[in-house]
C-alpha cells in the first residue's frame, strides 16, 4: 500500500497536492466577480492564499527533479513572497494569476498525471478521495483522472 504519510514523500503526492489546490482555489474563488470581494472575505483570502502557498512548495519539489521546466520557477517565487512578505500581497496579481495562469498550470499538473503509472495514479486517486470525501467538487474531479 502507498503511504500518503511517508517523510520522505514520493514526488506523485507533490502533483497531485497541486493539483487539489488548483481545484481549491477554482472553488473558492468561483463565488467572487471582483477581487476586492475575494479580499474582504478572509476567510476565502486566506484559504486561496494558503493553496497558493501549497502549489509553491511542491512546485519546487517538481523543479527539483525536472517535471517541471524553470520557466516555472515563478509559482516558487510567488510562495516565497506571499509566505514570507505577506503584508506586501498585490491582490490583482493573485487575481490575474487565478483567472490567467492557474488554467496553464493545472494542464502542466493533468500532464504529470496523465503519465504517472496506471497501477499507482489510481492507487493514489482513491487515497486523495478518501483524504477529500468532505469536498465533493474534489471527489468529482479525482473521480474523472480514472477514466
Amino acid at each position: 500500500m502507498f503511504d500518503i504519510n511517508k517523510v520522505d514523500r514520493e514526488i506523485e503526492l507533490f502533483i497531485f497536492d497541486i493539483y487539489i489546490a488548483i481545484l481549491k482555489i477554482k472553488e473558492v474563488s468561483s463565488d467572487f466577480n471582483s477581487v476586492e470581494t475575494l479580499l474582504y472575505d478572509f476567510r476565502s483570502w486566506d484559504s486561496v492564499i494558503r493553496e497558493f502557498e501549497i502549489i509553491g512548495e511542491a512546485s519546487k519539489y517538481l523543479l527539483r527533479d525536472g517535471l517541471i521546466g524553470t520557466s516555472n520557477r515563478r509559482i516558487v517565487d510567488f510562495r516565497n513572497q506571499i509566505t514570507h512578505e505577506y503584508f506586501g500581497i498585490d491582490q490583482n496579481i493573485v487575481w490575474q494569476i487565478i483567472h490567467q495562469k492557474l488554467d496553464d498550470i493545472e494542464t502542466i499538473i493533468l500532464d504529470l498525471i496523465n503519465n504517472i503509472k496506471n497501477d499507482l495514479k489510481l492507487e493514489l486517486i482513491d487515497s486523495f478521495i478518501e483524504d477529500n470525501k468532505y469536498l465533493d467538487f474534489v471527489v468529482q474531479s479525482l473521480n474523472t483522472l480514472k477514466k
